[in-house]
């Protein structure tokens, strides 16, 4: 049982709901911020963590480059790591530029520093620059602070592992810990002040850009959900087929399966349904409502009688079980239900049908549900499939036996009548 705390498993449709919300969000506003991401979040009642894997496993290419591939793990990082990253990096290349500009003028002059603005000052204005607006970025107080921090702390290790090597003058160890509580007092303070001047400085105010992205992402489900509707499936499958198959003539199996499928055709558009797909032996068929694809399955197995007298030429009698299932679905082309392939309605029904005792029909509990006397009104069979509870209707008479060669004989004594 999930606790309270423990996150929402996220279903097949939740994830296609994710990647359909993302892209048109990508579509409108151009690349995925942490802003898009968290109102995704919030708006499937994913957890943030998914979204962003789901975002960077749809990001990445089939045969991905180095470049991409390192572009779609940054992505799929918690904002706050980013802005340590980013930080690490911008002092890790401040550092560089400073030692190497000290070593060449050692090697010129014989002195540590360098002039400011040489070619390695302004690289090293445009790595505090970036480490500056890297700290622009941060989203609380607390991050703010431990970038700056990773900045100050990083950068003078960095130059001081740098210095051994390229053997510059030792540095004092001590200034260590002056370096990254000067780097965590900047950050805070210039969090601070970038937070109270966002307007002046045209950055965008988080809560105003999430609630902007939530108002999108609310259209954006509308749109998504104009093709929803509530179908119920019905799951037909032989049973033991495959062994029929093998004992049986090849001509005689064909007629006979033809013969099995033109029937459940014209079951479902007796009880105003279709046939949605076939794979196989089976036979999957879509109904408006569980009522009427109760009554076709009730139709299919009492069925079994007269094609298996008159129409099974295999001489096996055909068995079948069936699954029934409700729910709600997006049809992806204006609502035509032909079109939906992937579908969790679907994939329970057949789940139900693969565990239902064979001459019999396994409804879900949500179908039963709208059948006169709800779930009560079955036989204590129950069964579960995929953490969905069914209960089980069978007929009180099955045909098991084997079908006869042709119709059935005529009682004795009534060959001549009405000739």
């Amino acid at each position: 049982m999930r606790t309270e705390t423990e996150p929402a498993l996220v279903t097949e449709d939740g994830l296609q709901e994710i990647l359909q919300l993302t892209e048109r969000l990508r579509e409108q506003n151009g690349e995925l911020d942490d802003s898009a991401i968290q109102a995704v979040s919030e708006a499937t009642g994913a957890p943030i963590d998914y979204v962003r894997l789901a975002v960077a496993m749809k990001l990445q290419p089939e045969k991905p480059t180095l470049t991409k591939q390192v572009k779609s793990t940054f992505l799929s990082l918690d904002p706050n790591v980013r802005r340590y990253v980013l930080s690490a990096g911008a002092a890790a290349m401040m550092a560089l530029v400073t030692a190497l500009e000290d070593f060449s003028h050692m090697q010129a002059h014989g002195t540590r520093w360098g002039e400011a603005w040489g070619l390695f000052g302004i690289l090293r204005i445009v790595a505090a620059t970036l480490g500056i607006y890297n700290l622009c970025l941060a989203r609380d107080g607390k991050a703010a602070t431990i970038t700056g921090a990773i900045f100050g702390s990083l950068g003078f290790t960095m130059y001081a592992v740098l210095g051994v090597i390229l053997r510059l003058p030792a540095v004092d160890p001590t200034m260590l810990l002056l370096f990254a509580l000067s780097g965590a007092f900047g950050g805070a303070m210039l969090f601070r002040i970038v937070n109270k001047n966002r307007g002046k400085l045209g950055l965008k105010d988080p809560q105003a850009e999430r609630q902007e992205l939530l108002r999108q992402l609310v259209e954006l489900q509308d749109k998504l959900r104009s093709g929803e509707q509530s179908v119920t499936f019905l799951s037909v499958d032989i049973v033991g087929s495959t062994k029929m198959k093998q004992q049986s003539d090849p001509l005689s199996v064909e007629f006979t399966f033809n013969e099995y499928h033109r029937f459940a055709e014209a079951v479902a558009r007796k009880h105003q349904g279709r046939v949605h797909s076939t794979a196989g032996d089976g036979v999957t068929l879509a109904f408006e409502s569980p009522q009427s694809a109760f009554a076709a399955a009730k139709n299919l197995q009492a069925g079994m009688i007269e094609l298996n007298t008159f129409r099974n030429k295999i001489g096996v009698p055909i068995v079948v079980r069936c699954g029934v299932h409700t729910g709600t679905v997006v049809a992806p082309e204006s609502g035509n239900i032909k079109s939906l392939n992937f579908a969790s309605v679907i994939d329970i029904a057949s789940h139900l049908q693969k565990n239902c005792p064979p001459g019999g029909i396994a409804l879900s509990e949500a179908a039963a549900m709208h059948l006169p006397g709800g779930p009560a009104a079955f036989g204590p069979t129950r069964i579960e499939a995929t953490d969905v509870k069914g209960v089980v209707w069978m007929p009180k008479t099955a045909s098991t036996s084997a079908p006869a060669a042709g119709p059935p004989p005529i009682p004795r004594g009534l060959e001549t009548e009405g000739v």
